[in-house]
This record gives C-alpha cells, sequence and structure tokens, in this order.
C-alpha cells in the first residue's frame, strides 16, 4: 500500500489505451491506500510484458489474460507491496510468462512468495518485439521499487514511486526518505514525457511533477525542524498534529510513517536525536 495523502482522483476505465502499443487494466481494488486500485499494464502488440498485475484476484488475472493483444510472455512487478505482486503466480500459472523484478526485501508487509526468474539491476532493458523496457531502482517507498521506462515512448510506469492524487507513504524500516529523494532526482535524467503510475491516472510534465515532490518532502522536512525547535523532547503523536496540520486526522497513522522516515533522515545527517525513551530533539 503507498497513499498518504488523498485528493479527488478520476476514477479509471476497464480498459483504457494510453498509448500506441500500452493497454491499462485496474484491478478491482480501491481504497484509502489503494486510490481507484491497482493499474495493471499491458506493455506490446505481439508478445506482451504485464507490469503490476496487482493481488490475487482471479477475475483481474483473467481480464490480463483476455485483453492481452498477444500471448503475455514477462510479468513485471514495481515492488512487492500485497497490491502488486501476489497476482503474478496466478497469472504465470496460466501464461507461463518470465516473473521479472526484485526479490522481497525482509521488512514490511511483502509477497515474499514472489521469485523473479529474472532480477533486474539499474539501467537493464528488456527487450520485446516492439519495445523496449529499461529498469531504473528507485528506492524509498520500498527498497526493492523499480520503474520501468517504455523508451518509445518516453513513458514512466512509476508503481509507487509516484501516484496520481496523492502522496507516498514512506515506512522505515524498508522506505527510507533520503533514498526516495535521491531516486526522485536519479528520474530527472532520463527523457521522460509521461508518468504511468500504479494507482491513478497518467501525469503530463513528468519535470514539473518530480520538481513538485521534492520541494513537497522538504517543505514537510522544514515543518519537522520547526516542530522540533519550538517542541524539543516531543514524541511522534505529539509531533503529528504540528507537522501534518494540513492532513486529516484520520490519516494519522500512515502519515506517521512519513514522519518517522523524515525523522530518522534528519537524525542521519545531525539535524536531530532520538533519547532512549524515544522522544526526539533538535540539534
Amino acid at each position: 500500500h503507498g497513499r498518504e495523502h488523498s485528493f479527488p482522483t478520476r476514477r479509471s476505465s476497464d480498459l483504457v489505451a494510453v498509448a500506441p502499443n500500452v493497454l491499462r487494466l485496474t484491478a478491482p481494488n480501491p481504497g484509502v491506500m489503494t486510490g481507484p486500485g491497482t493499474n495493471s499494464y499491458l506493455v506490446g502488440t505481439k508478445a506482451v510484458a504485464v507490469i503490476d498485475p496487482g493481488p490475487a484476484d482471479a477475475g483481474h488475472v483473467a481480464a490480463l489474460l483476455a485483453a492481452a493483444p498477444g500471448p503475455i510472455r514477462w510479468i513485471l512487478v514495481t515492488h512487492t507491496h500485497l497490491d502488486h505482486s501476489p497476482a503474478a503466480a496466478l497469472l504465470r500459472e496460466k501464461s507461463g510468462a518470465q516473473l521479472v523484478g526484485m526479490p522481497a526485501p525482509e521488512h514490511g508487509a511483502q509477497d515474499k512468495k514472489f521469485k523473479p526468474g529474472r532480477i533486474m539491476i539499474q539501467d537493464e532493458r528488456l527487450v520485446g518485439d516492439d519495445f523496449v523496457l529499461t529498469a531504473i531502482h528507485t528506492p524509498g517507498h520500498a527498497s526493492n521499487h523499480l520503474c520501468y521506462l517504455l523508451e518509445e515512448e518516453g513513458l514512466l510506469f512509476t508503481g509507487d514511486h509516484i501516484m496520481s492524487g496523492s502522496t507516498v507513504v514512506i515506512a522505515p524500516p524498508d522506505g527510507d526518505m533520503a533514498s526516495y529523494l535521491a531516486s526522485l532526482a536519479l528520474l530527472k535524467r532520463y527523457p521522460l514525457k509521461r508518468l504511468a503510475p500504479a494507482h491513478g491516472g497518467i501525469l503530463e510534465q513528468p519535470e514539473a511533477v518530480i520538481d513538485w515532490l521534492i520541494a513537497h518532502r522538504l517543505g514537510r522536512e522544514a515543518k519537522v525542524v520547526e516542530a522540533l525547535a519550538a517542541a524539543p523532547d516531543s514524541t511522534l503523536d505529539e509531533l503529528l498534529p504540528v507537522v501534518y496540520q494540513d492532513v486529516q486526522a484520520l490519516l494519522f497513522p500512515v502519515a506517521k510513517h512519513s514522519l518517522t522516515a523524515h525523522l530518522l533522515k534528519l537524525k542521519d545527517e545531525g539535524r536531530a536525536r532520538r533519547s532512549d525513551n524515544g522522544r526526539w530533539h533538535n540539534c
């Protein structure tokens, strides 16, 4: 799961063409954490790659098989959170496709059953008959998170690294705020034209979106620093309503993860410290 803030977002239709050789099918798992649901993408018009098959839902798997314009040869996952990869096993059973991605990390609610036959690394390319996908390692939301760039279209499948209609939860210990910010900056090195997130609709003007996200996170970090300066020796629960005063209280349990990630980043930078009793202080 990934969402931190919930903003209004248009519900996706069942099957949408988002590029000449890309179809989007949204899984039937809408919710506070998933927005309209997990977007699965079918790439290619001959041999097909499926990106993020979603939760283990037999109906969704059947819909993916029916929608594919050719045989499904690859099943790629951006990361192994439970709304992204569990359907991979069933889809592989039905299609014989190769599982592609990175293994599940130790921490957090991960799909430990996902065992990729091909482990992608930074800038590795998967070459299909009519497409090329380049893997970009983007840790932050999850340590094993990959984005995939469809080179022909400049279309980046962002998984939960960038969402439409919300910001992303960074939940330690597997989530890491410094890594997230570095991964956002890394994306600016690539020729991006549009972003295809795992939750919500297509995003235009990728550089502007990335710049806004970085500024938003640094702005939130500044609020953490201000809150610690005003009230040193604070607990997480005392800091939450101050740092996230623009967020609905019902989302505080989720925001608490990202607040922890901000504080740990500041601690690593020598800008905050945590006492043995778990209270936080400025430096």
